[in-house]
């Protein structure tokens, strides 16, 4: 079922949005945190490490996959807003075949590079047998991923971001299962754990897809509609590789990061794969409301309606306060006790900077939330540059943490490093704001359509 979002009270539009896409993340959180529990628990600590050691590296490339895929849908949001369905599906079928052109580039890149990456990243030798048979299953399974994010991405543009959050249960409570089986049953170890989410995203997406096409005659592609078109293309790839390289570029610090927590053993590299798991359920949120303000701001920029983007931050920058101040409080209380599930008792030193580093994460989760609302806000309306230049923001302050301060204070300064990114990519984020709805009004005000989705 579709949603036009440029009509009706913006904040009852974003709650209503954001929760199914909230679920959705909580789930996908939620077998993320079960794949990490089960290695933790069955297979031991260095294994562990071994998933954890690949979170940075994973994200670098699984997080541009995704990106292109949300950038892709961009022109689909505006065309929808813009009530131009022909236009729509000429963008559906072209992002279809470039994602498939991503889908092989990245798969076979991925897999040749992999080791080196892992080499030049300092993976301590008791791991990295581990993370590399973890690692490169999940980037075999990159075809999976790309499919699931493009479907969903092309349903969220239209409103409906309730079909992509039933299809990730499935996915959830499969994963769960073939966890289990792969690592309890046939003993397979953490290829276990990677075949079960690949297999599992896979399912997902294949069954998104097939619903997509029998429930919504909207996305009927004509024979002549699938015809690749230089136009349409260029504007694809100006919304999409931007906002893959944002992620990336992103995701380059937190590989720096990542390397120097690696030099510090495999008790700081199981650290932070347990306190990134849990802080990533709390996360949940933010990047819901992140997601929900692309559609938002991408159907409104399509019907020119700029006041009702500015409304449509102010709403989701209030939910975000309301969120941070609940959420610090909760793990204040219990943030230390949470790393129990990955590890006993004993390890007296994983649950103490477990600890640390949900506390320091969680005293600066609004300005999480104002980086998530505006960046994707402004990816939304069609600036997808200025994405690349918030996480170059975020790039230098985690490499800074990883070349200074992790040599200096340890631990104790990985806990500070996102925290310290946030704040410098919301400094470049709130100038590019006013700098853009600026913009964008005059043009509107001049008569002077975006020609992206005409």
């Amino acid at each position: 079922m579709t949603k036009d979002m440029t009509n009706g009270k913006p904040i009852k539009l974003i709650l209503g949005f954001a929760v199914p896409l909230l679920l959705g993340n909580l789930f996908q959180q939620f077998y993320n945190l079960v794949d990490t529990v089960i290695v933790g628990k069955v297979l031991g600590v260095n294994s562990l490490a071994a998933v954890g050691s690949t979170g940075s590296i994973n994200f670098l490339i699984i997080g541009f996959c995704m990106g292109i895929c949300n950038g892709f849908a961009i022109p689909v949001a505006q065309s929808f807003g813009a009530k131009n369905d022909k236009t729509l599906r000429k963008y559906v079928a072209n992002s279809t075949w470039l994602a498939l052109l991503f889908a092989v580039i990245m798969t076979i890149a991925t897999i040749i590079l992999c080791k080196p990456i892992l080499r030049l990243m300092r993976t301590p030798d008791d791991i990295f047998t581990g993370a590399y048979t973890y690692i490169v299953i999940i980037f075999a399974g990159i075809p999976a991923t790309i499919l699931y994010n493009m479907v969903s991405g092309i349903l969220r543009a239209m409103g409906d971001s309730k079909t992509p959050l039933y299809f990730l249960i499935l996915s959830a409570f499969l994963n769960i299962f073939l966890d289990l089986f792969c690592i309890i049953v046939l003993h397979m170890g953490v290829a276990g754990a990677a075949v079960a989410t690949v297999v599992s995203q896979a399912v997902s997406g294949v069954s998104c897809l097939l619903y997509m096409r029998k429930k919504f005659d909207i996305l009927h592609i004509r024979k002549d509609e699938w015809k690749l078109e230089s136009q349409y293309v260029k504007n694809l790839c100006s919304m999409g590789i931007p906002m893959g390289l944002q992620y990336s570029v992103t995701a380059i610090g937190s590989v720096i990061l990542q390397s120097a927590v690696n030099s510090l053993g495999s008790i700081a590299v199981a650290s932070m794969t347990a306190a990134s798991r849990i802080g990533g359920f709390f996360a949940c949120p933010f990047d819901s409301l992140g997601a929900t303000m692309a559609t938002f701001a991408g159907q409104n920029m399509g019907a020119g309606r700029t006041d009702r983007i500015r409304q449509g931050i102010r709403s989701a920058n209030m939910i975000g306060a309301v969120y941070a101040v609940v959420s610090f409080c909760i793990i204040a209380l219990a943030g230390g006790k949470l790393a129990l599930l990955f590890v006993d008792g004993s390890e007296e030193a994983i649950l103490s900077n477990v600890k640390l580093f949900l506390l320091c994460n969680s005293i600066f989760y609004f300005p999480l939330s104002l980086v998530n609302n505006i960046r994707f806000l402004i990816q939304g309306m069609g600036y997808s540059m200025l994405a690349i230049l918030s996480g170059v923001s975020e790039m230098i302050a985690r490499a800074l943490a990883g070349f200074i301060l992790v040599p200096v204070f340890g631990f104790a300064a990985v806990g500070f490093a996102s925290p310290l990114a946030w704040v410098m990519a919301d400094v470049f984020l709130i100038i590019a704001y006013y700098k853009v709805m600026e913009r964008t009004e005059k043009l509107f005000k001049e008569g002077r359509q975006l020609e992206k989705v005409e």
